[in-house]
């Protein structure tokens, strides 16, 4: 009995060293293998971003602008009057900075693809030519070439103008560099080609070289309950229940009006390829602004991005936006098969629009409509593309007839 007892306690013994041997050999591996990636990949970590970075980054652009390399309408107030002052870094993504500043004591964000000013592609024209003895034709021509390279988008010369301003003088060359490098930057393009024709982009303030300003909206966020923060962007008023119920509606009734608009307002279909709560914004009237534009494309640029080689249609998603491969040809088709619409109903109304977010400010029949609705609309829609489009028509109509009618009993309610 005491040979058996002996030997399960050696047993034990052996298993304990053997686990405690194991998690060392482990342990090491893992830290080997951090320090490895570490080594490898620094890189990646000096992309925190930092407050003294940020205060690097604006030191090296004032520079620039003291040596006349750039220009911009929002020059001297950042380098010399102190009337644009750095806040806070946001973030550093793919390469993107993007940083919060006070204008005249409003906050703006700031914006640029990349963080030096040289890193862009510059304009050959500037080194082989007096720039003031180009004519004013052979410029528009190049920012409309630069735009159809960037959006796909073929643009007549009197549409330019928030692109290009004609000015003359000692900084002239400056001018048209600090352009070029703007050009570059599909966001800039998209905010200040469509800031005048349409209430959900972000407004361009002006600019300083690379870098643009544009107005400071609070994000959405996913965690978010109400993924808008209603008191930072609305006020205080809409922090009891039927006050918040009453903003969702009408922030999910601008949503539509940003779907309806973005289909049908412009030349071509606005894609949006990269649908999240942290991509929108809304203003003090509740209106549902795009601040993030980097993944949209109009249906030119659209199709060329879908119409790829593949061997099954999940080689033709890209992003939010998803193709259908024909395996005949083993090619994507060039038109999308989803919508706006329905990722919209899928990312951001599921998460108001559900069973467990139900609450008595809206009569229960409507509540059930709603969820059904929005169910039906985050569904992938019928392979065949024209029965698809009008399945999502009927979807829109829908939800705008519920929504305005939650408006309506809400009203009834604060009677």
């Amino acid at each position: 009995m005491r040979g058996i007892l002996g030997f399960k306690r050696l047993r034990l013994k052996i298993w304990r060293r053997c686990t405690l041997l194991f998690f060392l050999c482990w342990a090491g591996c893992w830290l080997l293998g951090s320090t490895f990636l570490f080594l490898v990949h620094r890189s990646v970590f000096s992309e925190r971003c930092t407050d003294e970075k940020s205060h690097r980054m604006l030191a090296r652009l004032c520079l620039d602008y003291r040596k006349g390399a750039l220009t911009g309408d929002l020059c001297e107030d950042l380098c010399v009057a102190q009337k644009l002052v750095y806040k806070q870094c946001l973030y550093y993504d793919r390469g993107k900075k993007v940083i919060r500043a006070d204008w005249k004591g409003q906050p703006v964000i700031l914006k640029s693809k990349k963080e030096i000013f040289s890193s862009y592609q510059s304009l050959r024209l500037l080194d082989e030519v007096e720039t003031q003895d180009v004519p004013e034709t052979e410029l528009l021509l190049m920012v409309a070439l630069e735009v159809k390279n960037v959006l796909g988008l073929e643009l007549s010369n009197n549409t330019m103008g928030p692109l290009w301003t004609r000015r003359r003088g000692l900084h002239w060359k400056a001018q048209v560099a600090s352009m070029w490098s703007l050009l570059q930057q599909e966001e800039y393009i998209y905010f200040s080609l469509l800031q005048d024709v349409s209430k959900h982009v972000l407004r361009v303030i002006g600019s300083c070289g690379h870098f643009y300003a544009v107005e400071y909206l609070t994000a959405g966020h996913a965690r978010h309950k109400t993924i808008f923060p209603l008191e930072d962007a609305v006020g205080p008023s809409f922090t009891g229940t039927k006050s918040k119920v009453k903003a969702i509606t009408d922030i999910a009734l601008s949503f539509l009006d940003m779907v309806n608009h973005f289909d049908n307002d412009f030349s071509h279909r606005l894609h949006l390829c990269d649908i999240k709560p942290e991509n929108f914004a809304i203003r003090n009237d509740l209106t549902v602004v795009a601040i993030d534009v980097d993944m949209a494309f109009f249906e030119p640029k659209m199709r060329d991005i879908l119409e790829q080689n593949c061997t099954g249609d999940e080689d033709c998603n890209f992003f939010d936006c998803f193709s259908k491969c024909d395996l005949r040809i083993k090619k994507c088709g060039a038109e999308r098969a989803n919508n706006n619409l329905q990722v919209i109903c899928d990312k951001i109304f599921r998460h108001w629009f559900s069973p467990n977010l139900s609450g008595p400010t809206i009569s229960f029949p409507l509540q059930l409509q709603l969820q059904k609705a929005v169910h039906e609309c985050a569904k992938p829609g019928p392979k065949d593309l024209t029965q698809h489009q009008q399945t999502s028509l009927h979807s829109l109509s829908e939800l705008y007839h519920l929504l305005q009618a939650s408006q309506r009993e809400l009203q009834k309610a604060t009677l």
